[in-house]
């Protein structure tokens, strides 16, 4: 579709939305949101006919992209059909996600309750643990998000957290291994993972074991820095898991359906959690939608007992014809595929190669479309290129190399001293050389502000 330039209209959009619109983790007076006109595939554009390669997913939730046709009619079908109908009841849209969901799903996840996203999705992942367990306390990672309601963002191990956290949500954080900045001054995965797992248990022992209902962990840490977990990590968490009777919790709300180039980051690992959250790319994020995947013992928990939770809105059947077209698409297509090959084949050497030319890039991380740029001062001491939680003029850097990217067509995915490259999943190999083309000069930006 070729953009067409509408200025007023974008005018119009921008001030309705200054005049109303709260707008999420923002000052709302510093803002200053670009009015949308369009989107369609990997690109979106403004009323002023500007076009953007989205290397953000959205919020990494495109999976297969804007406006797939397939999807848009599955949604417009069921639309006439039936629109809406309560959680109570059996239909055929929910059944139908549910059944394809539950078939991808690793191990015995075959119960699926069906929430509006991921952050509700973990709220009630937690709720489940503690009354399967009958304990209060929840252990998650530092360097990590799972949401921004009141239990998630106490779950979070980011600066997010802080204003909400009343020290009183049962949350204990630890630290996950990330050989790269490691806190257990490891030299390799090896000793990462041991240290880590040792860090992980002592932290168990001393809570209480009996106190502790559950582990909450990103499979691969999205927003926080795609900090792919070393070899045994998770598998060690599971044992430690089953060792203390604790509920393994596996958040891939960012990096399931796809992402990782398997249907879920778990399948990477050969691990099954006892529950797993999921979200986002579950449709591509056309109708919101979340959901738990619940294994068996937890299910069995509640067969006779009520559980005690639920949503209006639960299996919404707009939603869920859309996961249904989108999990049909991606098989058709071979969507998880395309981003496993493509992420293995063109985007690691096209990044490593960024790398080598770059001095502000400190660290190449990822798999799939799935990857994080790790933007440094100093390559030998590994400084960030701005402070932990920048703002302002100490994240000059940062602003600068973002507005360098929007220059040159790209629309980034930012966060603190990073960069993500997360485009959707059925990407071409053409619209991610065209994306890399624009991230290097974007990086030349950023190499004014390091040390060559």
């Amino acid at each position: 579709m070729t953009p067409q330039p509408n200025p007023q209209a974008g005018a119009a959009v921008k001030a309705a939305d200054r005049a109303h619109v709260f707008h999420s983790w923002s000052a709302q007076d510093l803002i200053d949101p670009l009015a949308v006109a369009g989107a369609e595939g990997s690109y979106f554009w403004d009323y002023d006919g500007r076009r953007y390669l989205d290397f953000t997913s959205g919020l990494v939730f495109t999976n297969v992209g804007y406006q797939h046709p397939k999807i848009v009619a599955a949604i417009q079908e069921q639309a006439a059909k039936m629109t809406t109908f309560a959680p109570a009841f059996a239909v055929e849209a929910r059944s139908e996600a549910a059944r394809l969901i539950a078939e991808r799903t690793p191990g015995d996840l075959d119960k699926i309750f069906f929430t509006n996203g991921g952050a509700d999705a973990v709220e009630h992942a937690v709720r489940m643990a503690r009354l399967h367990t009958g304990r209060p306390k929840v252990l998650s990672a530092y360097r990590s998000y799972h949401g921004g309601t009141q239990q998630a963002i106490n779950l979070t191990g980011d600066p997010r957290r802080w204003a909400s956290d009343g020290a009183a949500a049962g949350v204990v954080h630890f630290w996950a291994p990330f050989l790269y900045r490691s806190r257990f001054y490891a030299q390799t995965e090896e000793q990462e993972t041991a240290r880590a797992l040792e860090h992980l248990e002592t932290t168990i022992a001393f809570e209480g074991p009996a106190t502790v209902a559950a582990i909450v962990l990103e499979t691969i840490p999205g927003t926080a820095g795609i900090m792919v977990p070393p070899a045994g990590y998770l598998a060690g968490v599971r044992e430690l898991c089953d060792k203390y009777g604790i509920v393994f919790v596996l958040d891939e709300v960012m990096a399931g359906f796809g992402r990782t180039g398997e249907w879920f980051a778990a399948d990477l690992f050969g691990v099954v959690p006892d529950l797993m959250t999921f979200a986002k790319g579950v449709n591509s994020g056309y109708v919101p939608l979340g959901g738990v995947a619940i294994g068996q013992k937890i299910a069995e928990t509640f067969g006779k007992r009520p559980y005690p939770g639920g949503l209006t809105y639960s299996g919404h059947p707009l939603a869920c014809a859309a996961a249904v077209a989108t999990l049909t698409v991606m098989a058709e297509e071979g969507v998880v595929e395309n981003a496993k090959r493509l992420g293995a084949e063109v985007v690691g050497p096209a990044l490593a190669a960024l790398a080598e030319r770059h001095p502000s890039v400190g660290e190449v991380r990822g798999v799939g479309m799935f990857w994080a740029l790790d933007l440094v001062r100093n390559r030998e001491t590994r400084e960030p290129l701005v402070p932990y939680n920048a703002a302002g003029e100490a994240n000059a850097a940062m602003a600068a190399f973002g507005a360098a990217a929007k220059e040159h067509g790209l629309w980034p995915f930012v966060n603190m001293n990073r960069t993500h490259v997360v485009p959707p999943c059925n990407v071409s190999e053409a619209e991610l050389k065209e994306g890399f083309a624009a991230l290097d000069a974007a990086l030349s930006v950023a190499d004014e502000f390091a040390v060559a």
